[in-house]
C-alpha cells in the first residue's frame, strides 16, 4: 500500500517555510491504518520490546494502536507538568532554549526493553531526548520507530539505536 498517498502536505504549518506532514488523512483511512500498524509491528517485533513509548501527542496515536497490537503495555512521555505522581525529567537543547520532557517515575523498571515510537522523525531531536530519559530510568531501549521519516533532516544521526520508519521524504 502507497502510504504517501494518505498522507497530507500542509504548506506554511505551524509557522511559514514549514512543510507539515499530516497523518490525520492517514488515521481517517481504516485499510491505511491498519496496514500501518501492522507494518509497524513486523518492523518493531525482532526489538523484543516489553513496552512501547509514545512521544507527545501523535507518538500516542502511533504507539498505543500498536502496543494493543502487538500484546504489550503503552507508556507516555510528556512535557513537563503534564503527567500525574511522580516524574523523572530530562532537559535538552533546542535550536533556541531548552525543551523538558517526562516519564512518570515507575513507569518502566530498570532492564525493561522499550521501544519508543512517534509519527514522525525529523532532526531527531525530540527522539534522542526521549531515548536519553529512558535510560536514565535504566531502561533497555532496543529501537524507535516512526511512520515518516524526514531523512533529508538527519535525525536518524543523532540515534545509536536501530531506526524503522515506513515512509521516507528525501526532500
Amino acid at each position: 500500500m502507497d502510504l504517501k498517498a494518505h498522507i497530507r502536505k500542509v504548506p506554511d504549518f505551524p509557522k511559514p517555510g514549514i512543510l507539515f506532514y499530516d497523518i490525520s488523512t492517514l488515521l481517517m483511512h481504516p485499510a491505511a491504518w491498519r496496514h500501518t500498524v501492522e507494518a509497524l509491528g513486523a518492523a518493531i517485533r525482532p526489538h523484543e520490546p516489553d513496552l512501547l513509548v509514545g512521544i507527545e501527542s501523535r507518538g500516542f496515536l502511533t504507539a498505543a494502536p500498536l502496543a494493543l497490537h502487538l500484546g504489550l503495555g503503552f507508556i507516555m512521555v510528556r512535557k513537563k507538568g503534564k503527567l500525574p505522581g511522580a516524574t523523572t525529567s530530562y532537559t535538552y537543547d533546542l535550536e533556541y532554549g531548552t525543551d523538558t520532557l517526562e516519564i512518570q517515575a515507575d513507569a518502566v523498571k530498570p532492564g525493561q526493553r522499550v521501544v519508543v515510537l512517534d509519527d514522525l522523525l525529523a532532526t531527531g531531536g525530540t527522539m534522542r531526548a526521549t531515548v536519553d530519559l529512558l535510560r536514565k530510568q535504566d531502561a533497555k531501549v532496543s529501537g524507535v520507530g516512526c511512520v515518516i521519516e524526514l531523512s533529508f533532516l538527519g535525525g536518524r544521526k543523532l540515534l545509536d539505536v536501530p531506526v524503522a520508519s515506513l515512509v521516507s521524504y528525501d526532500s
